[in-house]
């Protein structure tokens, strides 16, 4: 990629704090949760592959969902633990190139592919007794390759665009890994086109599946109170719970990074959110989909023996 100012050629991440017993800490926990989520999310695919009542399509789409957030979290996790540890906080222009192309694609494909989940949900709820015809093997797939298709064409645009501009205010990135926010902020010169691509990028891959999502729902709820048993109502929302606590908790972050004016950014506030959806979210989104799922646990007894 062509860079716009030659003279950067290395980036410091700054990081959470510069205490070292509290970067040791730091480094603890972050280990034990990149650990938890390799082994959830690894966990989960294994079953889903292996015991054939988890062969359809909501399961198809989870298992793709926990290889997104397995390989997600691997964007961020080993270079914030060798920051904690090491005294060496930089990371290259290439290096922060590439981890702001994988984040962006990988955050805006999970964006479309929890916009897919919610069809699917509609599907299941609206005509269950045609769920299986209806979301076919080769559709799933289709919608799935959709996803990562449009999240790393819009990731193309998004980082060509942003390492383009000139880095004229520094090198030194307040965060612990190339987001947009304070990657902005060290650049300047008129920034009216960038912003345009950015608005363009967060329509197309942020409230675009947004609206989907809500889209399904209303369908979904107009469909429930349809039903006249308040237990079968209950037992249509149940199958829809667990992608509603994930959108709610990944949407709700997404959109409270990048939809704010930019007035309003702060940088040590935004770190807490960013940590929540790069590193922590991963690990929950097995947890999320397993723990009150009776075919999960089944499936997962039945390894075990």
């Amino acid at each position: 990629m062509e860079r716009s100012n030659h003279t950067v050629t290395e980036f410091i991440l700054v990081g959470f704090t510069t205490d070292p017993v509290m970067q040791l800490v730091l480094f603890v926990v972050f280990l034990s949760v990149y650990s938890l989520t390799l082994v959830a999310n690894a966990t989960l695919m294994v079953l889903i592959c292996n015991d054939s009542r988890l062969h359809t399509a909501m399961y198809f789409f989870i298992g793709n969902l926990s290889f997104l957030d397995l390989w997600y979290s691997s964007v961020y996790t080993p270079k914030i633990l060798v920051t904690c540890i090491s005294e060496d906080k930089s990371i290259s222009f290439a290096g922060c190139v590439c981890q702001f192309f994988f984040s962006a694609g990988l955050a805006y494909s999970e964006c479309y592919l929890l916009a897919t989940m919610a069809y699917d949900r509609y599907m299941a709820i609206s005509k269950p007794l045609l769920y299986s015809q209806a979301m076919s093997i080769k559709l799933c797939a289709f919608l799935v390759a959709s996803s990562y298709l449009g999240g790393f064409i819009n990731s193309s645009i998004i980082t060509k665009t942003t390492f383009a501009l000139n880095f004229c205010s520094g090198n030194v990135i307040d965060d612990f890994f190339c987001d947009l926010p304070p990657l902005v902020k060290l650049v300047c010169g008129r920034k009216d086109g960038y912003q345009t691509i950015l608005y363009f990028i967060l329509a197309s891959n942020v409230i675009t599946p947004t609206v989907l999502i809500l889209s399904s729902y209303l369908f979904i709820i107009a469909t429930i109170m349809r039903i006249r048993s308040t237990q079968g109502r209950l037992k249509a929302f149940s199958t829809c719970s667990s992608h509603l606590v994930s959108v709610t908790l990944y949407y709700g972050s997404i959109l409270y990074i990048y939809s704010r004016p930019r007035s309003s950014y702060s940088l040590d506030r935004d770190k807490i959110v960013s940590t929540f959806y790069t590193v922590v979210f991963p690990m929950l989104n097995p947890m999320i989909y397993s723990l009150r799922n009776k075919d999960v646990k089944e499936a997962l007894n039945k390894l075990i023996k």
